[in-house]
Order: C-alpha cells, then structure tokens, then sequence
C-alpha cells in the first residue's frame, strides 16, 4: 500500500483527500499543517509520497519542496495546488517535486497522480501540460522569469503583503539578505514599492483569490 503525508493548511481538504486516497488503497500516515510540520514529521514516517499544497502560513510549500530534497534527495513529492499558471509548476519541478495536480482536475487525477508519482515517474496533470506547452509554443512568458529560485519566494511573500522581518523568519534569512533579494526583486520587475509587486503577482496569477 501506498503511503502518503498530506501537507494542507486546511484540514477539511485533508480530510477530503484522505477519503479520496482510500478508496484508491493508498494510506495516509502523516497529515501536517503546514511546511515546517512537514519538515519535522518527514523522517519520522518516511512516506511513499508527500502531497503538498503551496499556499500555506509560513514558509509556503516552494521552500518546503527545497527543505525536504536537502532532507532526502529521494523524496518523492506532488504538488496539489490551485494555482494553474505557468510559473508555479515549473518552480516547483525545479524546486525538486516530480508531479503537479490542480485542484480543479478530476477526483480520480489524485489517485493516479499518487501511484505515478510513487513509482518515481514525473506526472503533470493535462490541462496544466497543455497551459505549458502553449505557452512555450506562443513564446510567452512571465516577468518573474526572470527572478532566480530564492528571488521568486521572496517576491510570492512579498505580493502576499509579508514584511522583511516575516519573510526573514519563515525563509530562515538574515534581513538583511532578504533586502538584497527585495532590491533585486525590484529591479528585475520595474517596480519601486510592495503594492506594485503585488499587482505583477495578480496580473500573472500567482496569487490565489
């Protein structure tokens, strides 16, 4: 049997998955609330698959991803996230999780998306594949592209309205090092303050409703 950590804030969708798992004959033996529980439950219960949900308090799953492969370079990790952007799916495959599942697909995807990634297969689910592809085609693409790995957690905090101290403790930075990242940030996306960071985030869909 499959074993599975549920990483979500919101304990009514762990709750929901749990019951989707079962059905499917996958057991869930962790459920954590958000990425520093995941960090410190994961060696105690050494799952099959970590299902990570990316918008969470603290340091978000992005930073949760890197925190687990520096634990394990094995883990086994899939994203289940609303976001359905270009950017996200790609930051978390680098980040080190080899699947991606909207929370709009299909209940069944969850399952399928869990075996697969059991096994050690990458799985994105289709419509985020397609969203891919076409934009490659189209030769789009968003500003954060531009931002490197940490530049782009920052930024994410930054839009959500987080202050230099917050994003300094949940990233494990000095503040200091966190203002280099901000003035970067900035330069990078012609913005002069956090409001106008956060629109770029609304116009490219990197922040949930």
């Amino acid at each position: 049997m499959t074993r599975v950590m549920l990483v979500d804030d919101h304990a009514l969708v762990r709750m929901g998955f749990r019951m989707l798992l079962a059905d499917a004959g996958v057991e869930v033996v962790a459920e954590c609330k958000d990425g520093e529980q995941a960090c410190v439950d994961y060696p105690k219960c050494r799952p099959d698959v970590v299902v990570m949900d990316l918008s969470m308090p603290g340091m978000g799953g992005i930073e949760a991803i890197r925190r687990l492969i520096a634990q394990d370079a094995k883990a086994r990790i899939l994203v289940l996230s609303a976001y359905e952007d270009t950017a996200h799916p790609v930051r978390v495959l680098r980040a080190g999780a080899i699947g991606y599942l909207t929370k709009g697909s299909a209940p069944d995807a969850l399952a399928e998306a869990v075996h697969t990634v059991a096994r050690g297969q990458p799985y994105v689910d289709p419509q985020t594949a397609r969203t891919l592809a076409m934009a490659r085609i189209r030769g789009e693409t968003s500003p954060t592209d531009v931002l490197s790995e940490r530049e782009f957690s920052v930024f994410l905090q930054l839009a959500r309205g987080l202050s230099v101290g917050q994003i300094a403790e949940n990233l494990n930075l000095s503040h200091s090092t966190v203002g280099t990242h901000l003035y970067h940030v900035k330069q990078k996306l012609g913005a002069t303050n956090q409001s106008e960071l956060t629109l770029v985030a609304l116009q490219w869909g990197l922040l949930q409703p």
